[in-house]
């Protein structure tokens, strides 16, 4: 046969709700109780995850989580911190040639592992036709390593935007 048990502690309140804020704490005057029983109880909503964002929201891009970049004719780091990253943009011709290349590459400082190869040939013509690649796509960094833009010639650029999505831990960054 179950026991049951008020408790009436401020310290135990304020643990419980640092410990599950999910749970939104409880108002004045309510006190805890204790049973023998066990009885399990699953909240199984978005905020039990401990986030109170949709995950289509929660990856949404802010003033603050996102940084733009463009590349023109030169080797930039966009990104040299710890986590998982959304990388995405355009490379663009802005005349016409022919074999023009940009890399997106991942790197530790002695290895260097090449995420995206865009080469952009277009065919001349009087009016100078350009021409557009799109990207997208997640980078887990560990410490050490960096993202690299390198766009190799003046009719090529690498224009994009990167957002922390999450932690190395996995923790996940609200915009």
């Amino acid at each position: 046969m179950a026991q049951e048990f008020t408790i009436n502690s401020s310290a135990i309140e304020t643990k419980i709700n640092q410990l599950l804020p999910s749970q939104g704490g409880f108002g004045a005057g309510v006190d805890f109780s204790a049973s023998t029983m066990v009885i399990p109880i699953v909240d199984l909503t978005e905020s039990a995850e401990g986030s109170q964002l949709r995950v289509d929201l929660q990856s949404s891009f802010s003033l603050i989580t996102s940084t733009s970049f463009n590349v023109n004719n030169a080797t930039t780091t966009i990104i040299n911190t710890t986590g998982f990253f959304r990388i995405f943009g355009k490379a663009s011709t802005f005349t016409s040639g022919s074999g023009d290349a940009c890399t997106i590459s991942i790197t530790d400082g002695t290895t260097t592992k090449v995420l995206l190869d865009t080469r952009l040939f277009v065919q001349y013509s009087a009016v100078g036709n350009g021409g557009t690649t799109d990207f997208d796509f997640i980078v887990k960094l560990e410490a050490g390593d960096s993202i690299v833009a390198t766009s190799g010639s003046t009719s090529l650029s690498l224009i994009g935007v990167t957002r922390q999505l999450a932690d190395l831990s996995g923790n996940l960054v609200n915009p």
